[in-house]
């Protein structure tokens, strides 16, 4: 089943899931950015689809453009940033045992969330 959930930063998809397996869509607000977490039970893979994206892996930064992809394994800190002016829209593909939205670990929360 396809749903959409919003956050203060945008929103995401769930275009499809598994046992092991989630496939989201997510856009973040032009200037916006979702916190420093990790996850204990999942990896993720983030392609970006249009636009610009500043993310962090670990202690290393990276700018991706359209069509860019990388892999954070579990238990690693990272975070997505829109530094742009316009949505950013990017496929997450979650794999791991447990992929419910309550795996997170804030460490720096824009929203003031936990």
């Amino acid at each position: 089943m396809v749903y959409t959930e919003e956050r203060p930063w945008g929103s995401f998809t769930v275009l499809d899931e598994g046992r092991t397996y989630k496939v989201k869509r997510i856009t973040v607000n032009a200037k916006k950015r979702l916190s420093l977490q990790e996850h204990k039970h999942r990896c993720e893979y983030w392609i970006i689809v249009d636009g610009d994206a500043v993310i962090t892996i670990g202690d290393n930064q990276y700018l991706l453009k359209t069509g860019d992809m990388r892999f954070i394994p579990a238990g690693t800190k990272h975070r997505l940033s829109n530094p742009s002016d316009k949505p950013l829209k990017v496929i997450e593909i979650q794999i791991g045992e447990y992929l419910g939205e309550d795996d997170i670990i804030r460490y720096e929360d824009d929203f003031g969330r936990v």
